[in-house]
């Protein structure tokens, strides 16, 4: 695959707890400059962020993330945050579901929760985090057909602050049991070239990364 292909399936990311301004300026700098789909960055930066990218002319989408890493926050907070991050510029959300739902197999109530964030979102696009490392692959089949009915854009495999990252075979379980009109985001641990090329062919229309930018620095 071209790497102009590559970086346009890249949500180029900076998650960390750490993260200055100085950093989420240079990942926009970095995302312009590469023309990657967008930056994935903390909802405090999500303001400055997307003045600074129309300050400079810039074409480039701003994502953040909601109810992140850990997914427990209420539905209600989850939609205040999404509601401001939108106000504030954000083109795209990415939500953390709530695990415990899925254990106690509260399946309806992840649904509902999802429905009502996408309507938080004003029409702007939503990805739902399911962190497959904490599921089972029967749990993982339940929440595509969840994530298909809830008028979500994508589903996503993995926060990248949890035990695990995206795998081959959970993409490749996402595409075999999505519905048409959800894509898939595959993110945390996506370190390589062989990695990027690996999971658009698997199916992966997104991939959440900090790493393939500064690989391509070193090359």
């Amino acid at each position: 695959m071209d790497i102009k292909e590559i970086l346009a399936k890249v949500d180029h990311t900076v998650l960390g707890q750490t993260a200055t301004w100085a950093d989420i300026k240079g990942l926009c700098d970095d995302g312009m400059k590469y023309e990657t789909a967008s930056v994935c960055i903390p909802p405090s930066y999500v303001k400055q962020a997307a003045e600074y990218i129309k300050s400079v002319n810039g074409k480039l989408k701003v994502c953040t993330v909601i109810g992140f890493p850990n997914g427990y926050n209420t539905t209600a907070v989850k939609c205040y945050e999404t509601r401001t991050a939108v106000e504030e510029g954000a083109d795209e959300i990415d939500m953390v579901i709530n695990i415990g739902w899925v254990k106690d197999g509260l399946y309806d109530k992840v649904l509902d929760e999802i429905k009502q964030i996408k309507a938080a979102c004003s029409g702007k696009l939503l990805k739902v985090i399911i962190e497959t490392c904490l599921l089972t692959d029967e749990e993982k089949i339940k929440l595509c057909k969840v994530v298909s009915e809830s008028g979500a854009d994508y589903i996503k495999t993995s926060t990248g602050f949890s035990s695990g990252g995206a795998t081959r075979e959970d993409v490749a379980l996402f595409a075999a049991h999505v519905g048409k009109n959800v894509r898939i985001k595959a993110a945390g641990g996506i370190a390589t070239l062989e990695d990027a090329e690996a999971f658009p062919a698997l199916g992966a229309s997104r991939l959440g990364t900090s790493k393939i930018i500064s690989l391509l620095r070193r090359n």
